[in-house]
């Protein structure tokens, strides 16, 4: 994973790519902290970068669990239905 994913990269994929994101994510932190253990890491900061990664991908995990990114859409989507409740009524 590039250093800083977005979430709206994020967003646009489906749970099963999200898994393998997360198990990418997953299996770069362990090498991380092997180098860092052995002393042979040489950009600390990726190690913060990979763990935010990671937070994000199950951040989106639990807001497709809960339904909460499809509410996000709808509260997008009722403006639009007010104005045509609006010229309904004139």
């Amino acid at each position: 994973m590039a250093v800083g994913t977005k979430v709206s990269e994020l967003r646009e994929l489906n749970d099963e790519e999200l898994v393998v994101k997360l198990r990418e994510a997953k299996e770069e932190l362990f090498r991380l902290r092997f180098q860092a253990a052995t002393g042979q890491l040489e950009n600390n900061q990726r190690l913060r970068a990979v763990r935010k990664d990671i937070a994000r991908v199950y951040t989106l995990m639990r807001e497709r669990e809960l339904g909460i990114e499809s509410v996000v859409v709808e509260a997008q989507a009722e403006p639009a239905d007010q104005a045509e409740a609006v010229e309904d009524a004139r």
